[in-house]
């Protein structure tokens, strides 16, 4: 008898791009406080761009990058994250 691993939903990728707007930089933030919401992340080498995380552990989180056309997985070492933003998503009603 084998198993074959089924997709869990928590890893699913986002089904939408994120938000067209930059949130402002907090002044202090945590990435677990994100998980499973639109992040825009800055790093400490001025790289900067929205992210999904999905897991966050001692020394890696991870989750999808937004590319500018569709979602890639991607991981990141938590010590080169300068601050990150999980703004709330403005809807029409």
């Amino acid at each position: 008898m084998f198993f074959i691993p089924q997709p869990q939903v928590y890893m699913r990728q986002p089904q939408s791009p994120p938000p067209a707007f930059i949130p402002p930089k907090p002044e202090v933030s945590y990435v677990v406080d994100c998980l499973y919401e639109y992040t825009y992340v800055w790093l400490l080498n001025g790289d900067n761009f929205w992210f999904y995380p999905t897991r966050v552990e001692y020394g890696e989180v991870s989750g999808y990058r937004w590319n500018g056309a569709f979602w890639m997985f991607y991981g990141i070492d938590p010590r080169i994250i300068d601050v990150v933003a999980c703004p709330p998503i403005p809807t029409l009603y």
